[in-house]
Formats: structure tokens, sequence, C-alpha cells
């Protein structure tokens, strides 16, 4: 029982190893030049860094830590990236990351379709007249009200 246990173990090891290669450096093509990089991190917890490679990838990010009161913090990051995409197009993302979420913007990014005029004038007309809001309709229960 332990020969068969300890051979299915090494079949499973010898296919795991096939079917998910190890990395190798060459893997992802060549490796490219940092040109320049630096980091600066300070006590409070600001940071700040940025590098740029010789293949035209450019990164820089800045963040500083936000107290929300109540023993509540978050960090509030903004940044940007660009590189050149393989068909030649030149990608730039701005970010910015807080107590709101990560929201990024740039020009290849998709955006949502514009709200339809209808909708628009439904949610117009909702803010406009407010109805009392009760936690249920008493009319349904039996009470008048």
């Amino acid at each position: 029982m332990r020969i068969l246990i300890a051979m299915l173990s090494l079949a499973t090891l010898a296919h795991t190893q096939f079917k998910y290669p190890q990395y190798s450096p060459d893997y992802y093509g060549r490796r490219w030049a940092i040109l320049r990089q630096s980091h600066n991190q300070d006590i409070d917890g600001t940071y700040a860094y940025s590098y740029d490679t010789e293949n035209g990838i450019s990164v820089a990010e800045q963040g500083a830590p936000k107290n929300l009161g109540l023993g509540g913090q978050a960090e509030v990051v903004r940044g940007q990236y660009s590189y050149t995409a393989p068909d030649g197009t030149p990608i730039l993302v701005s970010y910015t990351a807080d107590e709101n979420g990560f929201q990024a913007t740039g020009a290849h990014l998709p955006t949502p379709p514009p709200i339809p005029v209808e909708i628009q004038r439904a949610l117009a007309h909702n803010a406009a007249h407010p109805e009392e809001e009760e936690p249920y309709n008493k009319r349904y229960y039996g009470v008048a009200k």
C-alpha cells in the first residue's frame, strides 16, 4: 500500500511539472534594463516611487495615510503608468485609490453608455416628488390609515 501511495505521489508530481512549467527568465521574453528608479519612504507612512525601463514603461506612485476618525485609517494613493501596446498605441493610465476604492482613467479604458433620456427624466421626477417612506404598507395588514 505504501509503495502504491509513493508511486501515485511521484506520478502527480511529474504531471504537475509538465503541466505547469517553472518560471524561466526567458519565459516572458527579453529582460529590460531599468533606466531610472527612485523610492522615498517617510516615517509617517508617506511614500513615493517611480521607475522607467528601456522598453518605454514608466511608473510613478505616491501615497499617504489618511485619518478617517473613530480609529479608522485609509491609504490615499495617486499614480500613473504608461507603456506602448503591441499594436503601437501609447497607453497612459492615471489612478487614485482611497476610502472610496480604486478609480482609474485612461483614453483606452471602456466607458459606460450614457443614461437614456427616459431614465434621466424618471430619476429627476423621483427626486422632485419624494414619497413618505413607511416600514410597511398598513393597508395589507387590515389596519386603516
